[in-house]
């Protein structure tokens, strides 16, 4: 059956090769018990990687050969059930995290291409050490700032189940390649909502966890309020589960309580506020609130009590955040030979960096108050979530733009005011280092999922993953079948 000439384009590589339709961990099991070979796996993602990234281009840099030396050499191992949980599995690291041997832009044009650092990042060897390939570095907007992976220099991350949309950001290249079926996991990390805005985009579970649970890479020391956190985006919330329960017996933080192995919903009855509008004033759109309230009932139905509460910042936060937002821009065009290469040039930054930085400039006497006030938010956040066990939240402000909507081409104003509406409810988890978790429930006539928010206390990312899957149980766009993801791909 012939598509109509308005259906959306998607990009979705799913087939009958020896990925499959397999999650990480279903995929990593059947490399650990031989049925597939790491090679087969690695060769299969490559070919699903030169056909979906000319659509989706979320491959910034790419080490193919390299990796499928690793896997002919893993291949040979007399047994694999010693080895890491997920051995061979191929993924992708961001281009703001150093793999040693490859090159770091940070999506940016003023970071000159060509120079390949020498060192891995912390995180980067945290995820790697679980047994990963990595067959590259994954795309992003210029130095994470923006909320759609569309750099000025480069051709956009377009999003694979509607391929006229955005896929995100600025985790946009992970996304992309973990929802098109070309890997089933990727890096992504998050100083804004940038692990789980692209989840969202692109239907995937998406969990920045709190500050300090996985080990800090580099830039997130030298900031005066660590808004930065590691993860992964996946197509299912028991990768997700897994992921953290391997990256907590490599690195656990004895300041926090421990996740353990998280397999299935909870099993008592929880107390869920819920908000739906932003605080920045900005409301909702009309099909985000459709979904966020009927992922309530869901709950309710599931026994879970679930209560209208008041956002839990306070009323300066939107602007407190955009003035941490502008200081960042400023710093790194300041800074930014010792923080990316010593051959920057400020110059070359994008129309949103420019606009950042020349913000801040006018405002910077702001800056004590900001940050005083931004201290405060964890104390006030974990006040008013005492009695709640999580907060459940629209992930987005409304529903996937087009391309070209965030792009760093448009006006300034412009731009910001867009952002403000859109990225509205990811900063706060990130200002407090609470867990946040994004996760799909439902789609666009566009084809194009809509993704909640759980908020939870710090330290528990337990209670969001419980939660998660028992809403995975009852919507996922991965349990479709898959002649709905692979149409249109050539």
């Amino acid at each position: 059956m012939s598509q109509s000439v308005d259906a959306p384009r998607t990009a979705h590589t799913f087939t009958n090769d020896a990925l499959g339709n397999d999650d990480a961990t279903a995929l990593a099991e059947r490399i650990r018990n031989r049925e597939v070979s790491v090679t087969e796996v690695t060769q299969a993602a490559i070919k699903r990687l030169q056909k979906a990234d000319p659509l989706v281009h979320g491959v910034v840099a790419e080490r193919y050969e390299q990796m499928l030396g690793a896997a002919a050499t893993l291949d040979k191992e007399k047994s694999l059930s010693d080895t890491p949980f997920f051995t061979g599995v191929p993924t992708f690291i961001k281009d703001n995290t150093n793999v040693a041997g490859m090159p770091t832009r940070h999506g940016s044009q003023a970071v000159p291409p060509g120079h390949c650092v020498e060192h891995t990042s912390p995180f980067a060897q945290q995820m790697l050490a679980q047994g990963f390939l990595c067959l590259g570095k994954s795309t992003m907007p210029e130095f994470g700032f923006n909320a759609s992976t569309e750099p000025v220099h480069d051709a956009p991350t377009r999003n694979p189940w509607n391929l006229a949309h955005s896929s995100g950001a600025s985790s946009g290249g992970a996304a992309a390649l973990v929802a098109s079926g070309a890997v089933p996991i990727a890096h992504a990390n998050d100083g804004g909502g940038s692990i789980r805005i692209p989840a969202a985009c692109c239907g995937l579970v998406g969990l920045k966890p709190t500050r300090g649970r996985v080990i800090d890479n580099d830039a997130a020391k030298s900031l005066p309020i660590n808004i930065l956190s590691d993860g992964v985006v996946t197509r299912s919330v028991r990768d997700t589960a897994n992921f953290m329960y391997q990256a907590e017996r490599y690195f656990r933080n004895p300041k926090l309580p421990t996740i353990g192995k998280v397999d299935g919903p909870p099993t008592k009855q929880l107390r869920i506020g819920l908000v739906i509008d932003s605080i920045n004033g900005h409301k909702t759109d009309d099909m985000t609130r459709q979904t966020v309230e009927a992922t309530a009932q869901k709950l309710e139905a599931q026994g879970h009590i679930i209560e209208p509460v008041a956002t839990p910042a306070n009323s300066h936060f939107p602007d407190d955040f955009a003035m941490y937002w502008t200081m960042l821009a400023f710093g790194m065009k300041l800074n930014g030979r010792k923080i990316t290469h010593s051959g920057f040039d400020k110059r070359k930054v994008d129309g949103l960096t420019e606009g950042l930085d020349k913000m801040f400039k006018r405002s910077f006497w702001k800056m004590p108050a900001v940050l005083w006030r931004l201290r405060r938010a964890r104390s006030e956040y974990a006040n008013a979530l005492v009695g709640l066990d999580a907060v459940l939240t629209p992930t987005l402000g409304h529903t996937t733009p087009k391309l070209g909507h965030l792009t760093p081409k448009v006006p300034f104003a412009v731009l910001f005011d867009r952002l403000a509406r859109y990225a509205n409810f990811t900063p706060l988890a990130n200002v407090t280092g609470s867990p946040a978790l994004s996760i799909p429930t439902a789609m666009t006539p566009e084809n194009l999922p809509i993704s909640v928010q759980l908020m939870g206390k710090h330290g528990d990312e337990r209670t969001l993953l419980e939660l998660a899957f028992a809403l995975e149980s009852e919507y996922s766009p991965w349990a479709a079948p898959t002649s709905t993801r692979t149409a249109s791909l050539a």
